[in-house]
């Protein structure tokens, strides 16, 4: 029987061809548990048709969305995984006040692990064998000492692309981790390289698939900003 998430968005990130949606539960007078919509393609990811409103306005962070579901599909560690009605349009109900996000904080001890590392990034992956005792892939958190890194990597290994990584501590742990916000990397690349402080940000992390050389990997899913414009000036 299908049923019916309303959820707080707080990812709106690309993923394949499509995005990654994701949001905690609306209550009647809380939030509950994170909710991850995905499609009933083997690669999950939502495409533009599935996520949009009946006006074609695509889903916006901070937005309350009522998301038509068909099934829970929890796959190993990504456990808020509920399969779309892709036949349905999302309805929005209305915007999240942001005195409430201090609400919606997970507080975990940490970053699910740490101490695995990629070349250029710090604390940003975790062994799949790890990951099989693990049972969320989702964190809304408050870091400290929060950057937004914008650089060239790959030239070592003949494929040269400007990144853009959040790098920041968090319970006393150093992390530097890929932003795949499309928002915050549009703004971040049209700037010079080099590295740009941000205060007062919401950081979505989102622990992804696993990939083919077995590790799951750390993905800021969204930086989250009071302006409504997140214009990341």
């Amino acid at each position: 029987m299908n049923y019916i998430k309303r959820i707080v968005c707080l990812a709106n990130s690309r993923k394949h061809s499509g995005r990654c949606i994701a949001g905690k539960e609306v209550l009647s007078n809380s939030y509950g548990p994170w909710i991850r919509p995905v499609s009933a393609r083997p690669s999950a990811e939502v495409s533009e048709e599935e996520r949009r409103y009946e006006n074609g306005q695509d889903p916006r962070i901070l937005d309350i969305i009522d998301v038509p579901m068909s099934a829970a599909s929890p796959a190993l560690h990504q456990t808020e995984n509920h399969i779309i009605d892709g036949k349905c349009y999302w309805v929005k109900k209305g915007e999240l006040d942001w005195e409430e996000m201090g609400k919606l904080v997970d507080r975990p001890e940490m970053l699910w692990s740490s101490g695995d590392s990629t070349y250029y990034g710090l604390n940003d992956r975790v062994k799949l064998e790890t990951v099989a005792n693990m049972t969320n892939s989702l964190l809304l958190i408050q870091p400290t000492s929060l950057t937004i890194e914008v650089q060239t990597e790959g030239a070592e290994f003949g494929n040269p692309k400007r990144r853009v990584r959040a790098s920041f501590s968090y319970k006393g742990v150093n992390y530097s981790i890929i932003v795949t916000d499309p928002i915050a990397e549009r703004a971040f690349l049209s700037k010079l390289n080099g590295v740009y402080q941000l205060d007062n940000a919401y950081l979505c992390v989102s622990l992804g698939e696993a990939y083919s050389d077995n590790y799951c990997y750390k993905l800021v899913t969204t930086v989250i900003v009071k302006e409504q414009s997140r214009g990341f000036s």
